[in-house]
């Protein structure tokens, strides 16, 4: 339960400042991983491998549960700071262009190079969410910059039992 004081764990999508490297955000970071390996295990029955794919929670909140795979796998994340100015290079999340899917990027302050490291950046996060279960999709947008659409695998279900992506 979350209190003013302790406000919960949110894992990093690359907007907001740089969470604090520390021995309790790696800990908040592997619990909740955990956590979310536990309610795939309890959610995805009948699968040969429960773990290995998103839950319907994951589904649901995609954005938050791309974020928690990528932290715990151990991959930087963008910032910015209060006025909204990159202050870090690393992977940035937003809602995808399909339904349930979301976008990565790679991004960094003016003249971190960021654009030169992208693929090996995206390269990373990509590898690390199709380990996860993710579908994962690189494409290459305005001025030629890459980006990966990543979505739960075709025919994952909702908690309501319907298909989430067709």
């Amino acid at each position: 339960m979350s209190t003013e004081q302790d406000p919960g764990f949110d894992p990093a999508t690359g907007d907001g400042p740089a969470p604090v490297a520390d021995g309790r955000r790696a800990a908040s970071v592997r619990t909740a991983f955990e956590g979310m390996l536990q309610i795939r295990r309890l959610t995805n029955v009948g699968h040969d491998a429960p773990e290995s794919v998103p839950a319907p929670w994951e589904a649901n909140r995609p954005v938050r549960a791309v974020a928690l795979a990528l932290e715990a796998a151990g991959l930087p994340a963008s910032a910015t700071d209060a006025t909204g100015l990159r202050t870090a290079t690393g992977y940035r999340l937003r809602p995808g262009e399909a339904v349930g899917g979301v976008r990565v990027e790679w991004l960094g302050p003016p003249g971190s190079g960021a654009a030169r490291t992208e693929e090996d950046g995206l390269g990373r996060c990509a590898t690390a969410l199709r380990e996860s279960g993710w579908t994962v999709l690189l494409y290459r947008g305005a001025r030629r910059r890459r980006f990966l659409e990543v979505e739960p695998p075709a025919g994952a279900r909702g908690p309501d039992g319907r298909q989430v992506l067709s």
